[in-house]
């Protein structure tokens, strides 16, 4: 209609170039009511609010708590997206992937990312992007027992799987050629949960996705791969299926982007990578290290330790831990130097460069330091300064939250022993969601301080044969000198000195 109006005003004389005039004035007046009449987009309004709030789910490939504050794969995704349109994430949790997916579908949320795989059920539900992540879905088992080489293998089983996940989409298109497969379902595992039971032997088989098996497996070594199940699936992130697809059209773009930019396989390296080369190392390249390495920053720390008031033996043990006592090392989620900071700790120390090596000793000890003082007085040594290592490695409010399980449980939340217990339960989903932090590596600690403990009574012990081999070094050399003496004496007059004998 006002296309056509327009073609009117255009034909019309130019005698009537006045009334021409007024009447494209009314036109533009009439438009602009009408555009203004009209609802705004989705993406208007997410500009307009000023706030981009999307549907996930705490755990170990979504987000969690860190020591910098939120992170996760899911979550650096979703707020990449947030900065490109200049606007605030929010995220709300759901727990029920199920749920999740209902309120996508019926419009009550602009989005959800969880890791979520595209199939065919869901397809019929909900509009997914284009996939940013494959993964494949593999069958894990004891190694203890036989290795299952098919699924005819697994009939007759225990085969538990996670309530609502598309592993039970999977097996029940496999159904169709094996009649007898059976399996069962359980809802608050988390994917941890079932590589746990498999490696305790409380279940014979569990599906998980290769993503969550690869940064797990060192920690669950008796859950051992099997086989993959089908092809892998794409993951992608939903939307409701609307005429109005203005938000979906912009996130379809920004993952284009980060793909062609490299910006996504490095979130994939960083969140699911298990490779982490400044916390392991064998006995004889840590040796190597102790001998070579440590003499270049031996003053450095030992001057540190004394300002903060640690013992230097244990300064250099978690600069060790943290970096092989490498000035410039540098891990792939971007801390950095001797004690490997990261940019908000770094910041809120004051230090500015954390390649600098005295920056960095004196950064770190002095949080280290700052964990310990922050622990309620009536936890006495070795459990204070063991529980502040676990606070450097995973925060305070993790380290928090494992003493309220700990104390839930019966047990003493001022002891390390007791906590050391119940800091991996903050990786399973049924425990951390009861607590204020939600989900964290809570093995992770556990290793951090026990590798800690190892490497400075190795350090002591060194340093006491060091201390021990100077001596005698100082003795020899004053037998040495008095033996000249000696025979000079003996030289002299013949006899031996009474004050040798």
């Amino acid at each position: 209609m006002l296309s056509k109006l327009g073609q009117y005003v255009r034909r019309l004389p130019k005698r009537f170039s006045i009334k021409r005039t007024l009447f494209s004035v009314l036109l533009i007046a009439v438009c602009a009511t009408i555009t203004s009449s009209r609802p705004p987009t989705t993406l208007e309004q997410v500009l307009t609010n000023g706030t981009l709030v999307a549907i996930s789910r705490n755990g170990p490939t979504t987000y969690y708590e860190g020591l910098d504050g939120t992170t996760g794969f899911e979550y650096a995704l979703l707020q990449g997206f947030a900065d490109s349109l200049g606007v605030t994430l929010e995220i709300r949790e759901q727990e029920s992937l199920s749920v999740m997916l209902d309120m996508v579908a019926a419009g009550d949320a602009q989005l959800a990312a969880a890791g979520l795989t595209i199939t065919p059920q869901r397809q019929a539900r909900v509009h997914f992007t284009a996939p940013y992540l494959e993964v494949t879905q593999q069958l894990i088992y004891n190694r203890g027992e036989n290795k299952p080489e098919s699924i005819e293998d697994v009939i007759g089983g225990d085969l538990l799987l996670m309530t609502g996940s598309s592993h039970v989409e999977r097996l029940q298109q496999l159904k169709a050629d094996h009649p007898e497969l059976e399996w069962r379902e359980e809802s608050n595992l988390e994917m941890i949960d079932l590589l746990e039971m498999v490696h305790r032997g409380e279940v014979d088989y569990a599906i998980v996705d290769s993503n969550a098996y690869h940064i797990n497996a060192q920690t669950f070594p008796r859950a051992r791969l099997a086989f993959d199940v089908g092809e892998p699936d794409a993951l992608g992130w939903a939307f409701p299926q609307r005429t109005d697809t203005s938000l979906y059209d912009r996130a379809q773009a920004y993952l284009t982007d980060i793909k062609k930019s490299g910006t996504l396989d490095t979130l994939i390296a960083e969140f699911f990578s298990n490779d982490d080369p400044v916390s392991t190392g064998g006995a004889l390249l840590f040796t190597h290290r102790l001998e070579n390495r440590l003499p270049q920053w031996q003053e450095l720390i030992q001057k540190v330790a004394d300002e903060v008031g640690l013992s230097w033996q244990l300064l250099a043990a978690v600069s060790y831990q943290e970096s092989h006592w490498d000035s410039k090392a540098r891990s792939h989620t971007g801390v950095r130097g001797l004690m490997m900071l990261t940019r908000a700790t770094a910041k809120e120390l004051g230090v500015k460069n954390r390649l600098d090596p005295e920056q960095s000793m004196r950064g770190g000890a002095t949080y280290l330091k700052s964990l310990y003082d922050r622990l309620p007085e009536r936890i006495q040594e070795p459990d204070r300064t063991l529980l502040a290592l676990a606070a450097y490695n995973t925060g305070m409010g993790h380290l928090e939250d494992a003493r309220v399980l700990t104390q839930r449980h019966g047990d003493n939340a001022d002891l390390w022993q007791d906590v050391e217990k119940y800091l991996p339960l903050l990786a399973k989903r049924k425990y951390y969601r009861t607590v204020k932090h939600g989900y964290a590596r809570g093995w992770e600690p556990v290793h951090y301080v026990n590798n800690i403990l190892r490497f400075r009574d190795i350090i002591v012990w060194h340093d006491q044969q060091e201390q021990r081999r100077l001596a005698m070094a100082t003795s020899t050399e004053e037998d040495t000198d008095e033996s000249t003496d000696e025979q000079k004496t003996r030289n002299d007059n013949g006899i031996m000195p009474m004050s040798v004998l």
